[in-house]
């Protein structure tokens, strides 16, 4: 399953955890934070950023994937700038350097008479800052949409559906051959809250990507992941909350025999004098 755990830890950081507004945290728990391969259709509200961490670790391999995402809300909730940072290593060949950094903009669609109901499509930017050479790059800047439904099912149920698309028109292989290469992703998760501050995670993701070969021809693989996981929130009366929690991918069809531990940690605080919203 080449690149699909890269592709999966992008999608994870890219959203990061984030807030709802005032009629979602109506419906659903103070804990509206990531899956954390899937993501959730919640915006920062005004006057709170967000910074967060992902760490991914192969079973059997030192080698390592690490991101980091910081969220911005763009003169309000309806509007949100981010930026993801990856860092993966490479025990056996490459070490370790920077991939494709990814540049963001989502859209909170209003949803007036739907409390329980967000959509928050994205448009990303991947710059090409990734070297092609040590594998940790597309060798050409790419563009992403995904598109981000949530729903609240009942009091104690949240589920998430993700569609998107990767182009790239230009990719390049460590030999210098280039081509343009398309990727798909879907995925639901389903988040069962225990607690206001304790939620248990179900996520399936999917994925399809190109590699181009030799001679500038393309190949297609896929992958599929089932993601048991848990996180908790712990929230400081200055308005800090901090969010750990952790996954175990395991790799489903095309995927068999692929387990990996997922680690997420997130720190969100208020940067303006903005009243912090009740609750979260």
């Amino acid at each position: 399953m080449k690149g699909f755990m890269a592709t999966a830890l992008l999608l994870a950081s890219v959203v990061g955890a984030q807030e709802s507004g005032p009629p979602l945290e109506e419906a659903a728990a103070p804990i509206q934070d990531n899956s954390f391969l899937i993501e959730e259709a919640y915006n920062q509200p005004a006057g709170v950023v967000q910074h967060i961490s992902t760490f991914s670790v192969d079973r059997g391999s030192s080698s390592w994937a690490y991101t980091f995402t910081q969220e911005w809300p763009l003169f309000s909730q309806l509007h949100q700038l981010s930026y993801t940072l990856p860092l993966p290593r490479d025990e056996a060949r490459f070490g370790t350097g920077f991939g494709d950094v990814a540049l963001n903009y989502r859209y909170q669609v209003p949803m007036r008479g739907r409390p329980e109901l967000a959509v928050a499509p994205r448009v990303s930017v991947l710059l090409p800052t990734g070297s092609v050479a040590k594998a940790r790059g597309s060798g050409g800047a790419g563009f992403q949409a995904n598109l981000p439904i949530s729903a609240a099912i009942s009091k104690s149920f949240v589920t998430h559906f993700n569609a998107g698309a990767t182009y790239t028109p230009s990719a390049e292989n460590s030999l210098g051959d280039k081509a343009a290469t398309t990727g798909f992703n879907a995925g639901q998760s389903l988040i069962w809250l225990l607690r206001p501050e304790l939620n248990l995670m179900l996520e399936l993701a999917w994925e399809s990507t190109e590699e181009i070969l030799d001679g500038g021809s393309r190949d297609r693989s896929e992958g599929l992941l089932l993601a048991p996981g848990i996180r908790g929130a712990i929230n400081f009366a200055n308005g800090l909350q901090v969010v750990p929690g952790i996954a175990v991918p395991i790799g489903l069809g095309p995927s068999r025999g692929e387990r990996s531990l997922f680690f997420y940690l997130s720190f969100e605080h208020p940067f303006t004098n903005s009243v912090r919203q009740e609750g979260k």
